[in-house]
C-alpha cells in the first residue's frame, strides 16, 4: 500500500522558509535507524537522507517562501508546503500520514498522527529530508547573509540570532510577521 508520509522543517525560525518533504517508502527496501530528525546527529540524518533517496518509491520537497509566511501565517504556509510536497511526489499515495496535529486539503485521504516522527517510518523520513534540506540552504543562505551566523542557528531565535538581529536589523529572508523580527524593523525604522 502506498502511504506518504510528511513532515516539516522551520515552522519556529525567525528566517528562511518553512520546507516540508512527503516519502513513500518501499517495504522491500528496509531503513534502519529511522527517526525524528531531532533526535539524530546530522552525520546520522545525512547519511540517511541519501539512503532515503536511494530506496525510498518516491519523495517529494515543498516550500513555502518568507513572503508567504508572512502573507497566510506560518500554520498556513506549512501546510502549502505540505501540499506541494505531496505535489511533488512522482507516485500517487493511496493515503497521507501528516505528523501533528493540522492536514492539510490533500486529494488523497489524510491524517494527522500527533508524535507520527516517532511512530511511522515514512514520517520519520520525511523529517530527515525536510530537516537536512533546509539546513543545507540556510547554510547557503549564509554566504549570503554571514552577519547573522545562518550556518549555525539555521534562523532559529538563538540569544546570539536575536543579538545580531537587533545589532544589523532584518534581511530579505527575515520572517517580518514574527514577533522578535518586527520589533528589530520598528527599532530600524525609529533610528
Amino acid at each position: 500500500m502506498l502511504i506518504a508520509g510528511v513532515d516539516e522543517a522551520g515552522r519556529g525560525p525567525l528566517a528562511g522558509p518553512v520546507i516540508s518533504a512527503a516519502v513513500i517508502l518501499d517495504p522491500h527496501q528496509k531503513i534502519e535507524n529511522l527517526a525524528d530528525s531531532k533526535q539524530l546527529t546530522q552525520i546520522q540524518r545525512e547519511a540517511l537522507y541519501i539512503e532515503i533517496c536511494a530506496k525510498a518509491i518516491a519523495w517529494g520537497i515543498g516550500r513555502a517562501e518568507v513572503e508567504e509566511i508572512d502573507e497566510l501565517n506560518i500554520l498556513q504556509a506549512t501546510l502549502l508546503s505540505m501540499q506541494r510536497a505531496v505535489s511533488a511526489l512522482k507516485v500517487c499515495p493511496v493515503k497521507v500520514l501528516v505528523d501533528g496535529n493540522c492536514c492539510p486539503v490533500l486529494e488523497y485521504p489524510v491524517e494527522a498522527i500527533i508524535d507520527g516522527d516517532n511512530l511511522v517510518p515514512a514520517i520519520s523520513a520525511a523529517s530527515i529530508l525536510a530537516k537536512v534540506t533546509r539546513d543545507n540552504e540556510m547554510t547557503e543562505l549564509d554566504k549570503i547573509y554571514p552577519i547573522y551566523g545562518f550556518a549555525q542557528h539555521k534562523g532559529y531565535g538563538t540569544v546570539k540570532h536575536r543579538a545580531l538581529l537587533k545589532q544589523h536589523g532584518p534581511c530579505n529572508i527575515h520572517r517580518r510577521s514574527f514577533s522578535p523580527v518586527r520589533k528589530a524593523f520598528d527599532l530600524v525604522e525609529i533610528l
